[in-house]
């Protein structure tokens, strides 16, 4: 075998799958569950990613031919077995392993308990401008951003975007709901612990929201791998400090600083007491995840480990309409997603986009409703609250676009969007307990943000975490960012090796999947 050929992934990337194969499968809800699991498993498998992303491409009408592709990369890609989480598929492994799932997880009671006591104290000296004399900065950790004052925290927030790329992830409104809301906090395993640099004066200089966890759930940049291997060596993983907004996998500033003349400054001060509060607490971990691209080569200089992922996003190249977009498109995929279209009003479903005030107390009790059918079938775990839905709603006010689908005067589905100041951010999604509408979720979540995004100028739609499908409506890969500082040196170098390898892979199925676009030649150089 040594005049043979090693491959990249388990699928032929000159696709021969065909919509109009000949026998129907019989079971399609299975088809589409197992190519659902296997979708969360490209975050650590991304190897998969281009073979998976086509099989996910005939999930609305699964043939015979399309599942014994499905059951081919199952195959290719284990080599020892997989592990199930009820019916979800959730990982695989090519050698049996040491450590009891899930991995132990500490405690982490105590280290609240020192936070909500006192504070940290870090004096700095900065040098006024203009002046030799040194300016202190105090740095501190809140256990509560109701700490801080929401138009101190939103002026950090909006110095560190520019107003015209606001996030809305970012504000007092979105994290403290959060928080009040009973949804990232102590209970959950998200303790609070955002440092905060002031002047003499106690202005606020800068902010970093900051949590000390005892888990990894929602943070959509994966490490469970890494928690299993410290456990095999006696160590433990967790507790573990987490800069991000919770649950959010949106690219955005981490180090939210003021823009003075020591902006570059109060940002090394805050990178600083983040490394210095890790050593403090004595876990085995900082991580930053989705930060932007200047961000993460920044800390790179200052010891973080740098790891990219992928998201797909659509572009705005300044359409009119949403036609206008469809002729960019090869006219097989134009002709696609027209069909697609179709079937929502052939249905009897009518789609309605509301915004703000429009948003009544009763649409998000019936959205939670839906958000709890999808994270009870899917997931398992159900994040957020009802009481976020409806603090975040009253906080975030005209930020907030709810798509939702009607049928008579029912509510069956809704997608809750987010807007910023140059990107719509698309966040959940569900439907009625039960209820099947072919080609809604496509609607809800992908063409209704795509109106909405040209309606509104908008330059960008970020449609969420993983989705391979995505690609044939338009959304295309573009790299995500994040940095992670291991204390122990043996696990960092492990941890580094793994990194420059899975950067690889990555880059690999992201050319791959471009190569493999619906876009006409030439539309995106």
């Amino acid at each position: 075998m040594s005049s043979y050929k090693s491959t990249s992934t388990p699928v032929d990337t000159k696709p021969k799958l065909s919509a109009a194969a000949d026998i129907p499968y019989k079971n399609p809800t299975r088809y589409r569950s197992l190519a659902g699991a296997l979708q969360y498993l490209t975050f650590t498998r991304p190897n998969i990613t281009y073979a998976v992303q086509q099989v996910c491409l005939f999930m609305h009408d699964p043939r015979v031919e399309h599942m014994n592709a499905l059951k081919r990369i199952i195959r290719r890609s284990t080599s020892g077995y997989c592990m199930f989480l009820s019916n979800n598929l959730v990982s695989w492994s090519a050698k049996p392993q040491h450590c009891p799932d899930p991995v132990p997880r500490p405690s982490i009671e105590g280290y609240a308990f020192v936070m909500s006591r006192q504070d940290i104290k870090l004096p700095t000296s900065l040098q006024r401008e203009g002046t030799g004399t040194p300016e202190k900065i105090s740095v501190s950790v809140v256990s509560s951003i109701s700490e801080v004052s929401p138009d101190e925290w939103d002026s950090c927030s909006l110095d560190a975007t520019g107003r015209q790329q606001f996030n809305p992830f970012l504000s007092h409104g979105f994290l403290s709901s959060l928080e009040e809301s009973g949804s990232a906090v102590e209970g959950t395993g998200w303790i609070p612990q955002h440092i905060i640099a002031q002047d003499e004066s106690s202005n606020i200089l800068g902010v970093v929201p900051l949590y000390l966890k005892s888990h990894s759930y929602g943070e959509y940049v994966f490490d469970s791998s890494w928690a299993n291997a410290y456990y095999s060596y006696g160590l433990s993983y967790y507790p573990k400090l987490q800069c991000s907004v919770p649950f959010t996998p949106v690219t955005g500033p981490r180090i939210l600083v003021r823009n003075t003349s020591h902006r570059d400054q109060v940002f090394d001060i805050l990178v600083s007491a983040m490394k210095d509060l890790a050593v403090k607490f004595n876990v085995s971990s900082l991580h930053i995840t989705f930060p932007t691209t200047n961000e993460w080569h920044k800390l790179e200089e200052k010891g973080f480990l740098q790891r990219i992922g992928m998201q797909y996003h659509w572009k705005n190249r300044n359409y009119k309409n949403f036609d206008e977009f469809l002729m960019d498109m090869k006219q097989s995929k134009r002709k696609n997603i027209r069909q697609e279209r179709k079937k929502i009003s052939a249905q009897n479903v009518t789609m309605k986009r509301l915004r703000g005030s429009e948003i009544k107390a009763s649409h998000w009790d019936t959205f939670y409703k839906f958000y709890r059918n999808t994270t009870d079938n899917k997931w398992g775990t159900a994040y957020l609250t009802r009481d976020f839905f409806h603090r975040m709603g009253a906080k975030m006010g005209d930020n907030v676009l709810l798509v939702v689908a009607e049928e008579g005067d029912e509510l069956v589905a809704a997608a809750l969007n987010l807007i910023g100041g140059d990107t719509l951010y698309g966040r959940l999604w569900g439907c009625l307990p039960g209820a099947y509408y072919a080609n809604l979720h496509f609607e809800a979540c992908y063409y209704q943000a795509i109106d909405a995004a040209i309606e509104l100028n908008l330059s960008t739609v970020e449609a969420g975490a993983q989705g391979e499908h995505k690609i044939q409506r338009g959304y295309m890969p573009v790299t995500t960012y994040s940095c992670h500082y291991v204390l122990d040196e043996d696990f960092k170098r492990i941890i580094d090796d793994f990194l420059v390898r899975e950067t690889a892979q990555v880059k690999l199925v992201m050319k791959l999947l471009q190569d493999s676009g619906p876009f006409k030649e030439n539309v995106l150089s």
